[in-house]
């Protein structure tokens, strides 16, 4: 990489994204963050040398969409948005409430897709999106059905979002992290999680899937 570049990281407050914000800085990029917890926001953009920062709910699409336009005017244009936006839930189909079954699918599907696609237009040539599914998504187990259809469902759509950027330069990527040792099972809004196996190291993992390709793809 011959000079620094801008990227987006959403669910900054999260233990990847934190991670992932972390990583690209040690690797020169210029970083804009999003959250959902403003005092842990702030705490990690004050880690990163004061980068901007702006909180976001998932349910707000609208706002998730805006996250884009936001970070290019923040940083003078953006390279790279990469989504760890996520949540577990866990129960059999007939044990999942309908409630339960729409906040997975917001947070798991709708809240990234809204983040990617307001990053679409405004991306520089040879941009990057990279957004977290997850291991499940190849991998379902019993007891996941809500939470690991919401995650296929980002997967699918990524899919088609990449076949439909080629003529355009943009790199969609579709990051699918083995399970971790986060406690991200255990902060599940429903249910409780199976017995896992050991989870792999995060900083590991991250740097591997996620930002070392990132960063390779928007080197200049």
């Amino acid at each position: 990489m011959t000079d620094v570049r801008s990227v987006l990281v959403v669910g900054a407050t999260g233990v990847v994204g934190g991670l992932a914000a972390q990583l690209l800085a040690g690797r020169g990029a210029s970083l804009a963050l999003a959250g959902r917890d403003p005092a842990r926001l702030a705490d990690r953009a004050r880690r990163l040398n004061g980068c901007p920062t702006a909180t976001f709910e998932a349910y707000d699409l609208d706002r998730c969409t805006a996250l884009a336009s936001w970070a290019a005017e923040e940083l003078g244009g953006l390279d790279a948005v990469v989504v760890t936006v996520g949540v577990a839930g866990f129960g059999t189909a007939e044990d999942v409430t309908n409630a339960a079954a729409e906040h997975l699918m917001t947070v798991n599907a709708l809240a990234p897709m809204a983040v990617v696609r307001g990053a679409l237009p405004v991306l520089r040539a040879a941009g990057t999106v990279a957004v977290v599914t997850g291991a499940i998504v190849d991998r379902p187990m019993r007891g996941t059905a809500d939470y690991a259809a919401a995650k296929t469902a980002l997967a699918t759509w990524l899919r088609v979002v990449r076949r439909e950027q080629l003529g355009y330069g943009v790199s969609v990527m579709d990051v699918r992290l083995p399970h971790l040792d986060t406690g991200f099972a255990d902060r599940a809004v429903i249910g409780s999680p199976p017995v896992l196996p050991p989870g792999a190291d995060p900083a590991a993992e991250v740097e591997r899937l996620l930002v070392g390709p990132v960063m390779g793809l928007v080197a200049a």
